[in-house]
């Protein structure tokens, strides 16, 4: 039983609500299919759980469920808050979009409301650094013009994304490096690969191992977060297309179309804002299916390689007590 967020790394916390699954605060369950899922609630992605031993679980679930007051519903989802804290979400039988409006939206949502957050936290402690250094005489005029360059070496300082290849290298990928991340067309019109260059040094991944980083980057990608409105029509994208795996080769086709300076095309930064969210929601769909199927080993094997990074990864480079303060601040803004 793991107790890390596959995608983000941190805690999922847990609950002593579901005794055969005593991990999350929020759980998500299909009964009719057997499919359970941790919701993150610091990333809001949804952890699928391998299976073999967790049916009692999904019958826990579904019996506390209809023993708990429903706080919102709609046909075929409902969504239901333990008096100890625990939510779970029922999924029903519904169509691709209602169930993307559930499962994508909060955690596009949450992660947009934390940029702005997290940008006005922070030009008011800058602005407090600054206006105070000035009146002490410790910030010169000409060190204030310099703020945006102190602003950039620190955005473009902080590691995002802490990828593991298959001969064990763990890349550190920064904000610079994400901007030439590209995907291109494979050797056949059913594969495609993903190229990162950080420094001088490029590296492809093709097959599942491209899926597996390209799921990890994206949602650093998208870190900055969407309106429903744009989540709708990223989700708009994924379903003209009929199934996931044909979005992500149409995604390819289309990225084909930007380029750097230097000719390089596949440029993913350069895709419309709602087609960089549905490449996002695509290949977590299409890893989950390969789980569902029968690559539970996979599954485990993924989350697993979270817990061990969680355990060596080191500060992202901000300030003791940043999250804390974030906190609750966001906490007073939403009373």
């Amino acid at each position: 039983m793991y107790s890390t967020c596959m995608f983000c790394k941190r805690p999922l916390g847990s609950n002593q609500v579901v005794e055969t699954f005593p991990v999350g605060r929020r759980l998500a369950f299909d009964a009719e299919r057997g499919r359970l899922w941790v919701i993150c609630r610091r990333c809001e992605r949804w952890n699928l759980t391998p299976m073999e031993e967790r049916w009692e679980a999904v019958e826990d679930c579904e019996r506390i469920f209809r023993g708990t007051r429903v706080r919102a519903s709609t046909e075929n989802i409902g969504l239901c808050r333990h008096p100890e804290g625990l939510e779970l979400v029922r999924i029903g039988e519904p169509m691709r979009p209602e169930f993307a409006a559930w499962r994508y939206g909060d955690q596009f949502g949450r992660r947009r409301r934390k940029t702005i957050l997290y940008g006005a936290a922070g030009v008011a402690v800058l602005g407090v650094v600054m206006v105070g250094g000035l009146v002490t005489g410790v910030i010169s005029g000409a060190l204030l013009g310099q703020t945006g360059n102190f602003v950039n070496v620190w955005v473009n300082g902080r590691t995002l994304v802490r990828l593991r290849t298959r001969d064990g290298e763990v890349l550190k990928l920064k904000n610079p490096d994400l901007q030439k991340l590209r995907i291109l067309p494979g050797e056949t019109p059913e594969q495609w690969e993903l190229h990162l260059k950080k420094g001088r040094t490029e590296r492809s991944f093709e097959g599942e191992e491209a899926v597996q980083a390209a799921s990890i980057i994206m949602p650093r990608v998208n870190r900055a977060g969407a309106r429903a409105s744009v989540v709708q029509d990223a989700v708009r994208r994924i379903e003209e297309r009929g199934h996931p795996h044909d979005f992500l080769k149409s995604a390819v086709r289309e990225a084909a179309s930007f380029s750097d300076r230097k000719g390089n095309s596949g440029l993913v930064v350069k895709l419309p804002h709602a087609t960089k969210l549905a490449v996002e929601m695509a290949l977590h769909e299409e890893q989950e299916m390969r789980a569902v199927q029968g690559e539970l080993k996979a599954l485990e094997a993924a989350w697993r390689e979270a817990e061990e990074i969680a355990a060596i990864s080191d500060d992202l480079l901000t300030p003791v007590g940043w999250e804390e303060f974030v906190a609750k601040h966001r906490d007073s803004s939403t009373s």
